[in-house]
């Protein structure tokens, strides 16, 4: 027996409920033919026009390597367009190609929904209250490293 039972493990609960948020959000992007990585990275390029990988790896809580790959994916689809900065030329900016803005559109579509469902469970108190405790877990989790 371990020393404590899985089912009082909360790392457990956050872990199920990650894997079904990933599960449905997959669902929900293959109409746009992207992975939920992609989606991720199109949605902050959306939002960050001309942001460096490794902010962008940041923002979507992935390596810089990880990062890298996704990005080479969406380029070879002509998804996002990458340019040397015009100061720094060892940094690439990266923006959404009109083809990436589409597939991030449709793909946030089906992203909304999921996330819409998912908000429809709880009440606006419960919503504010998770928000916070999740948030309260990331923190905890964070000073552990």
């Amino acid at each position: 027996m371990t020393s404590m039972a899985p089912e009082e493990r909360i790392g457990s609960h956050v872990k199920r409920a990650e894997q079904a948020l990933l599960a449905a959000k997959n669902v929900a992007c293959k109409p746009a033919a992207v992975t939920v990585p992609q989606y991720a990275a199109l949605l902050w390029l959306a939002e960050k026009p001309g942001i460096s990988a490794a902010a962008l790896a940041r923002l979507c809580g992935v390596t810089p390597p990880t990062m890298n790959t996704v990005l080479k994916n969406l380029q070879e689809r002509g998804f996002i367009e990458r340019t040397p900065h015009e100061w720094h030329r060892n940094v690439l900016e990266t923006r959404l190609t009109d083809a990436g803005r589409a597939a991030m559109e449709l793909a946030d579509a089906g992203a909304v929904r999921v996330e819409r469902a998912l908000a429809a469970a709880f009440t606006e108190e419960e919503r504010q209250l998770l928000i916070e405790l999740l948030g309260r877990c990331a923190e905890v989790l964070d000073a552990e490293r």
